[in-house]
């Protein structure tokens, strides 16, 4: 198992060296550049102006030398200072919105593999049935419904029609004042519509996911073998069917956690959350370059750290692939 998990860490190297250059190439591939969009409001500015402004930003180098000085200060875990008006290290803005949108994600990480699972099983074990045709449904709602017209949807009728929830930011105006139990009931009715966004359509997949998986183990010989000792159906389900149908939701767990920034962009743009999705998507409005580098580094880290843990899960879950490494 050491031999397996030291092989996988010694190829995070080479991998987040390819994806820095990748993506600090594409940034600067894109249309427009930070000084003109500075300047975009006042056609009155020379070009000596944008001149330095490229120089202050440090612009006016050769690609390879930008890359080269961004990369020093990445290792050094200095992402850089912001090139909006406030000029604060890109860090410090990471360092704030982090917790918010990792704390909402991760809410709703739980309650999509916290349902999809039972959702699958049930799906699988009544085959055919009436009960599998309504998953099904579901199913195909969750892959149809987009995103954003579902946060709008929820807004008008939970929030505008029948006001029984906010509609922007995570807390009320003057919630400082609250008590600690009435403070986190405000912050929980802030979070579900929220929450409600992030996992409905993941959770659409993952349900289906479960059920395709559980009945390929279900049909295999083993499964018969410990029908025919006798063995209850709930334990040939749970105990020994489980377990190998976990397997493939093992790997989308693991690409779930980039999701976790990638995802939050359409809901905490809509709701007013001040989180990581609503950085990044500001940071590409205004072509500011640190923080959506930074933010893409990180992303791009989380989605190596997501596939180590699908590796580590898989081999834990089959021993057969470790033994193989």
């Amino acid at each position: 198992m050491t031999t397996y998990l030291v092989k996988r860490l010694i190829m995070l190297i080479p991998l987040m060296i390819g994806i820095t250059l990748i993506t600090f190439a594409v940034i600067h591939l894109a249309p427009g550049e930070p000084v003109e969009m500075q300047m975009a409001m006042n056609p009155k500015v020379g070009k000596e102006a944008r001149d330095r402004l490229k120089k202050f930003y440090g612009l006016d180098q050769p690609l390879h030398t930008q890359y080269f000085n961004w990369v020093g200060k990445l290792v050094r875990l200095d992402l850089g200072r912001s090139f909006s008006s406030d000029g604060r290290p890109v860090r410090d803005k990471i360092k704030e919105r982090l917790p918010v949108t990792i704390s909402l994600n991760v809410i709703a990480l739980l309650l999509e593999f916290g349902l999809a699972i039972p959702i699958g099983i049930l799906a699988a074990t009544h085959r055919d049935s009436w009960l599998d045709k309504g998953i099904t449904v579901f199913v195909f709602l969750g892959f149809a419904v987009p995103t954003f017209w579902l946060a709008l949807l929820l807004m008008y009728f939970l929030g505008v029609k029948f006001n029984w929830l906010p509609i922007s930011g995570l807390h009320t105006l003057g919630s400082d004042s609250y008590g600690t139990v009435r403070y986190l009931w405000d912050l929980a009715k802030h979070l579900i519509m929220p929450v409600m966004v992030a996992s409905f359509g993941s959770l659409a997949g993952l349900s289906r996911y479960m059920r395709s998986s559980m009945l390929n183990v279900i049909g295999q010989d083993y499964i018969t073998t410990a029908r025919a000792k006798g063995l209850s159906e709930r334990v040939v389900i749970y105990k020994h069917a489980l377990r190998n149908a976990l397997l493939p939701l093992i790997t989308l767990a693991g690409f779930s956690i980039p999701g976790l920034i990638g995802g939050s962009v359409i809901f905490e743009t809509i709701y007013a959350i001040p989180g990581m999705g609503q950085l990044f998507y500001q940071g590409v409005m205004s072509r500011d370059y640190p923080v959506v580098m930074g933010i893409l580094v990180i992303g791009a880290f989380l989605t190596l750290i997501g596939n180590l843990i699908a590796d580590i899960s898989y081999a834990l879950a089959d021993p057969r692939i470790r033994q193989g490494a």
